[in-house]
């Protein structure tokens, strides 16, 4: 069983990540662009990713930007990448 800090670090790094795209994840439930049971999902997909080290520098580096909230993309190990992409086309 996963711990709460965890699932604390994950929900944040999804939720960095969203900010990272320029994406706003709770607007895009309320919107119907994405439902609301996906969020755990996305949270549980994540804790299994290899790398949230990296993904942490990424999104330190994506805040630091001058243009924060635009970064072109999620790093290729980013297990959220379809999720991302698809709410990026909408």
């Amino acid at each position: 069983m996963l711990s709460n800090k965890t699932m604390r670090r994950h929900a944040d790094l999804v939720d960095r990540m969203a900010g990272a795209l320029g994406m706003d994840l709770q607007e895009a439930v309320m919107r119907g662009q994405l439902a609301m049971d996906e969020l755990p999902d996305m949270v549980l997909r994540c804790t299994g990713c290899a790398n949230p080290d990296g993904c942490t520098a990424f999104l330190e580096q994506a805040e630091a930007r001058p243009d924060a909230g635009q970064a072109p993309t999620t790093p290729y190990y980013c297990r959220n990448a379809g999720v991302f992409d698809d709410l990026g086309r909408r």
